[in-house]
């Protein structure tokens, strides 16, 4: 039995995939957080990837060295086919589940917005 990706994961996976190139830590906190409004650690970020690295759902390599690191180099993150499979599984299971829900999810959502501005 896979084991299912949780919603953090599915974040990350969907950020190193809309970075391209671009996804490295630091980038891939940042498009979590203007995409979702969530404060993200960085710690969290790291320990999320090196979990996907592990299951083969990314792979990374080290880019050159960043002066303003340090010296540090960062470390670049990449999708692997395997890793989108399983997201866009993730993806599949949440619109089915909510397939003919939506109108219903929208107007409890509404009551509590207008219930919360009393």
């Amino acid at each position: 039995m896979r084991r299912a990706l949780g919603e953090f994961e599915q974040l990350i996976l969907l950020a190193v995939l809309r970075l391209g190139e671009e996804a490295y830590g630091m980038t891939i906190r940042q498009e979590v957080e203007r995409r979702t409004g969530r404060d993200v650690s960085a710690g969290a970020v790291y320990t999320t990837l090196g979990r996907l690295e592990n299951r083969g759902l990314v792979c990374s390599w080290p880019g050159e060295t960043v002066p303003e690191r340090t010296g540090q180099r960062r470390r670049y993150y990449q999708l692997e086919p395997e890793g989108a499979a399983e997201l866009y599984r993730a993806y599949e299971d949440v619109r089915r589940m909510a397939r003919g829900l939506i109108p219903q999810l929208a107007d409890l959502a509404q009551r509590a917005h207008v219930a919360g501005d009393r």
